[in-house]
C-alpha cells in the first residue's frame, strides 16, 4: 500500500514559484562567481618579456680591423619573467626572473646560472618598494644610462668605457622611495654569500631629483673583499627645445685588475624628429695610481625608432690610449679587443638593432 501525501494547491503554487526561482538564484550566483574570479584575476599578472640586442662591429685595437658579431653592446639581450598579484588596494607583490643570453649563439650569459641578471621579489606600497634577492645594483642601468647622451651603452658611450661598477648584486636588500616633489632615492645593502662568513659584501646609495627639464643625479657604491670596488657617479643634464646635454663625473678604486681613476664625460643627443635622434660626445679619464695612463674618447651616435619595439642604431668612437693605458671599446654585455699595445688607439663602428617583446 502507498501513501500519497496530501498537497493542498496553495503548497503546490508555492514549489512552483520556488522551482522558478532556483534558476534565477543559480544564475546570479554563477554570474557573482565569475565577476569575482574575473577581478581576481585582473588583479594578478604574470608577464613574459625580453629584448634582442644584435650588432655587427668593426673595430681596430692598434693592428688590423676586426669584424665581429655583439650581442647586447645597447641592452643586454634576456628574457624574463615578471609578475604582480595585488593583496590590498594599495599593496603588491612583486617578483622579476631575468636571464640573459647570447643573440649570437644563443649560448646563455652565465654558464650554470639561470637567472643571471635578476631573480627577486619583493613588496610596493605608497611608502615604496622593497626588493630581495639578486638585482640590478642601484649605480646601474637605468641610473648609469641616465648620465650621458648614449644611454651608458654601444662602443660609442665613453662614460661605459672608462668607468667601472657592479651591474649585479647579489643576496640584496634594496629600498626605492616613490617620488617626493622630485626626489627619489635607491638604498641597498648585500650580504654575503653562506661559505663567506657573515657581514655585508656591499652597499649601495643614488639619489636623484628632477624637476621639467633639468635633472640631478649620484650614486656611490662600496663592494668589499680582495677585489671590492669603490665607485661614484654622478652628473646634470638639461633639455633646451630638441637637444639634452649632458655632464657626468666618475671615479673608481679597486677590483682586479685594480681601476683607480677618474674622469669626466660631456655630450648631447639632438632629437632630429619623434623618431630619430643623434649624439655627440666626449670622455676624459685621468689616471690616479700614480702614473701617467690617461685615456680619452670621441664618439657619435644615432638611433632611429622604426616601431614601438624595434630600434636601429650605429654608433662610431675614437679612444686614444696614453702612456701604457690599455682601455678599448666595449658595450654594455660585450667584451672589448685588447689593445695591440699598451697606450694602442683604437676604433670603431657599429650597425645594430634591438627588438623588445
Amino acid at each position: 500500500m502507498r501513501f500519497y501525501p496530501f498537497v493542498s494547491s496553495r503548497s503546490t503554487a508555492h514549489a512552483n514559484r520556488r522551482r522558478r526561482a532556483l534558476p534565477f538564484c543559480a544564475t546570479a550566483a554563477l554570474f557573482a562567481f565569475g565577476a569575482s574570479a574575473q577581478n581576481a584575476h585582473a588583479q594578478s599578472s604574470v608577464a613574459l618579456y625580453g629584448m634582442i640586442d644584435t650588432s655587427i662591429e668593426v673595430t681596430n685595437p692598434g693592428s688590423s680591423w676586426t669584424p665581429r658579431m655583439d650581442s647586447g653592446a645597447y641592452r643586454g639581450s634576456r628574457i624574463g619573467l615578471r609578475g604582480a598579484e595585488q593583496i590590498s588596494a594599495d599593496t603588491k607583490i612583486l617578483f622579476d626572473l631575468e636571464d640573459g643570453f647570447s643573440s649570437g649563439d644563443g649560448t646563455m650569459s652565465t654558464a650554470g646560472t639561470l637567472f643571471n641578471r635578476q631573480a627577486w621579489i619583493g613588496v610596493s606600497a605608497p611608502w615604496g618598494e622593497v626588493r630581495v634577492g639578486r638585482q640590478y645594483s642601484p649605480i646601474y642601468i637605468p641610473f648609469k644610462g641616465q648620465l650621458d647622451a648614449f644611454g651608458a651603452g654601444t662602443i660609442a658611450s665613453g662614460l661605459n668605457n672608462l668607468s667601472k661598477i657592479t651591474p649585479y648584486t647579489n643576496n640584496g636588500i634594496t629600498y626605492l622611495s616613490p617620488n617626493f616633489h622630485g626626489f627619489t632615492t635607491t638604498l641597498m645593502v648585500a650580504m654575503r654569500d653562506s661559505g663567506d662568513g657573515n657581514g655585508l659584501s656591499g652597499n649601495y646609495e643614488t639619489f636623484a631629483y628632477r624637476s621639467g627639464p633639468f635633472r640631478i643625479s649620484y650614486a656611490h657604491q662600496q663592494t668589499h673583499g680582495d677585489t671590492g670596488l669603490r665607485s661614484n657617479l654622478g652628473g646634470v643634464s638639461y633639455r633646451i627645445g630638441k637637444t639634452t646635454a649632458f655632464v657626468s663625473y666618475f671615479n673608481g678604486d679597486g677590483g682586479s685588475p685594480r681601476y683607480h681613476n677618474d674622469g669626466m664625460s660631456v655630450s648631447a643627443r639632438y632629437a632630429i624628429s619623434s623618431r630619430f635622434r643623434a649624439s655627440l660626445g666626449y670622455t676624459y679619464m685621468r689616471d690616479r695610481s700614480g702614473g701617467d695612463n690617461n685615456a680619452d674618447q670621441f664618439s657619435a651616435a644615432c638611433e632611429y625608432d622604426l616601431s614601438r619595439t624595434l630600434l636601429l642604431y650605429a654608433s662610431a668612437a675614437l679612444l686614444r690610449n696614453h702612456g701604457d693605458a690599455e682601455m678599448t671599446l666595449r658595450g654594455v654585455n660585450v667584451t672589448g679587443l685588447t689593445p695591440a699595445y699598451p697606450g694602442a688607439p683604437v676604433r670603431g663602428v657599429q650597425l645594430g638593432m634591438i627588438d623588445r617583446f
